[in-house]
Order: structure tokens, then C-alpha cells, then sequence
């Protein structure tokens, strides 16, 4: 294998030689199967492809001080994957199975899970489609679940460092009563446009706002939103259009063991005047610190452009900890693999 760079790797897809399929079919889920060959060989009337019955997951493993390999919280993930599975009418394996193919993953593909102390680690995508063939929108009665991995570094290229952040109103993300809450493909898919709109226009990132009135923040394109006032409350949106983030929830879990005020509740943009730091949240990029949000003409600014606030970077700090076994796993949240 060639030698890796391992502390200059970019967050990209990268091909590990080997991967787990599972088939749903005949109302019972089959023997997990190790595939080499990166193509699907699907049926051209597939259900995925016609009307969109595809959900995924993202969860990451990391090699800890002690030289151990742990996923963090897989059963969080693997409970999502069903909750999204259900509202799109198709069949998601169980938790312990969704558990089995990403610790099956990991082990397959050992060699390829970053060492301690590079700041890397191993991204898992476990995906769901339908591949079943239905001319009429139905849903499949035949399903594939896939679980990739790859050694991943920081979502964005400086890592943890502040971006400016622009609210997006041409395109909403995701409507009330819609699939926002899921980790539905075409999720996703909507929002291309909306991100590469911001950024033509300079800003790595996007703000959201509810479809309904746009006045009220939901999340940003790729992540949740949290704020911090005055080092003394924790707040991220309550809205049912907004995908709930594992990060998140561990976020607000560490927070209040920091003594912090969690709230979860509506938040109106007019309120961004009222925080003292922002981050965008998620697996991917774990907390991005945002220094800046433009929202037409008006500029609302958090702490230092160039340094993240001490509140975001001390959450940063003890999520990463945990995961990379710097810190005492007290909640239980790291699931060892080897």
C-alpha cells in the first residue's frame, strides 16, 4: 500500500479496497457480504433511482491513546438511519446489524484507520437504497445496505478556524412536515444549488432559514446550528425540518456537564445580535467556529475573525478528547472495535 499522508489528508472519498453489502429481500435481511468491486450492479428500475428511497448515515472510528479503535456512538446512528428509513417507506436493518456491518468495516480495512495523534480518522458511510424495480410510486420491497469507509481529515481545509457565513433565502432547504429531520438523499441535493450560490459570493457556508416565514434560523447546509451566550447558555433550533445531529445532542450533553444553560428551542435571526459565538455542528467537521453571518445588507460578527471563541473551542477540545481516549469517556459513548 502506498504510504499515506496521514496528517494532511482531505475530507474526500478514497477507495479502501474493501466493502460490506447486505440484501433485504424475501422479507428477511441476508448474510453480510465483503465486496471488492466499487460498482453496483442495479436494476435500471430501481426505486432509488426513480423516487428517491435512499437515506445514508455518517459516523467516524478513531485510534485512541491507547492504541484501540472505537466508533462513536454507532447506536445513535443506526436508530436515525431507521427513523429516516421510516418515513420513506423503506426497510432499515436493525441496530445491531447497522452495528455488526460498520465494526465488520472497520476491522476489513484496519490499515487504513489513521494512527493516534494525526488528527485524522476513519469516516463510515453506511447507505440504504431501494433496489427494487416499481414503475408507479410504491415503494421497494427489496433493499441494499452498503457500509464504506475511508481515512478521512478535517471537513474544512484549515480544520477548526473560523468561516463566514451567508443566510441563504433564493433556495429554502427543507420544508415544514417535509424530510428534513432524515438523512434522506436528495436532501442534500436540494441544497447544492443554495451552497454554491454562497460560495460564488465568498462564504463557505450556508445559513438556512425556516420555509415557512423565513425569520426563523434552521440549520446550516451541511451541519446544526449552536450559539453561546456569554459563556453561560448553549442554544440550537427546535424545528422539525432540522436533521438531528449526533454531534449535537453530545454537544449539549457535554455542555451541561460544563454547567452551561441547554436550550433547544425556536430562534429567530434577530437573535444572532445576542450571541457571543456561533458553530455549525456535525460528524463531518465535528464544530465549526463561524465568525461572521451576512444577512443582506447587515453583518452580524462573533468574537475574532481569525480565532475561535473559548466556549466552541473548550467543547471542541473535550468531544475530541473523548473520541481520541484523551479524556474520560464518562458517558459511555465510544463503542471499541479492536
Amino acid at each position: 500500500m502506498k504510504s499515506i499522508d496521514w496528517k494532511n489528508l482531505l475530507f474526500e472519498y478514497k477507495d479502501t479496497g474493501k466493502y460490506l453489502k447486505v440484501e433485504f429481500r424475501d422479507n428477511a435481511w441476508q448474510d453480510i457480504e465483503v465486496c471488492t468491486d466499487p460498482y453496483l450492479n442495479i436494476h435500471i428500475a430501481a426505486t432509488c433511482l426513480h423516487y428517491g428511497q435512499s437515506v445514508f448515515e455518517g459516523l467516524k472510528a478513531f485510534t485512541r491513546k491507547d492504541g484501540s479503535i472505537a466508533i462513536f456512538r454507532p447506536d445513535q446512528n443506526a436508530k436515525r438511519m431507521i427513523a429516516s428509513a421510516e418515513r420513506l417507506v423503506m426497510k432499515a436493518p436493525p441496530v445491531d446489524l447497522f452495528i455488526k456491518a460498520c465494526t465488520e468495516a472497520i476491522k476489513l480495512n484496519s490499515h487504513f484507520v489513521p494512527p493516534y495523534g494525526t488528527g485524522a480518522s476513519m469516516y463510515i458511510r453506511p447507505l440504504l437504497i431501494g433496489s427494487g424495480p416499481r414503475i408507479g410510486v410504491q415503494p421497494s420491497d427489496t433493499y441494499t445496505f452498503i457500509v464504506l469507509v475511508m481515512p478521512v481529515g478535517p471537513y474544512y481545509k484549515n480544520g477548526f478556524f473560523p468561516v463566514k457565513a451567508y443566510v441563504q433565502e433564493q433556495y429554502d432547504r427543507a420544508a415544514p412536515k417535509g424530510v428534513g429531520h432524515i438523512k434522506a438523499a436528495g436532501n442534500y441535493a436540494a441544497g447544492m444549488l443554495g451552497d454554491k450560490d454562497g460560495k460564488s459570493k465568498g462564504y463557505p457556508i450556508c445559513l438556512y432559514l425556516d420555509a415557512a416565514t423565513h425569520t426563523l434560523v434552521d440549520e446550516f447546509g451541511t451541519s446544526n446550528f449552536l450559539g453561546i451566550t456569554n459563556d453561560q447558555h448553549y442554544v440550537t433550533p427546535d424545528s422539525s425540518s432540522i436533521l438531528p445531529s449526533v454531534t449535537n445532542k453530545s454537544l449539549q450533553t457535554i455542555s451541561a456537564d460544563f454547567g452551561l444553560v441547554v436550550e433547544k428551542r425556536p430562534i429567530r435571526l434577530s437573535e444572532l445580535d445576542n450571541f457571543t459565538e456561533i458553530g455549525a455542528c456535525g460528524t463531518a467537521a465535528v464544530i465549526t467556529p463561524v465568525s461572521s453571518v451576512t444577512h443582506g445588507d447587515k453583518i452580524y460578527r462573533f468574537g475574532k475573525e481569525n480565532e475561535a471563541g473559548k466556549t466552541l473551542t473548550r467543547l471542541y477540545n473535550e468531544i475530541q478528547g473523548i473520541q481520541y481516549g484523551d479524556i474520560e469517556d464518562r458517558h459511555g459513548w465510544m463503542q471499541e472495535v479492536l
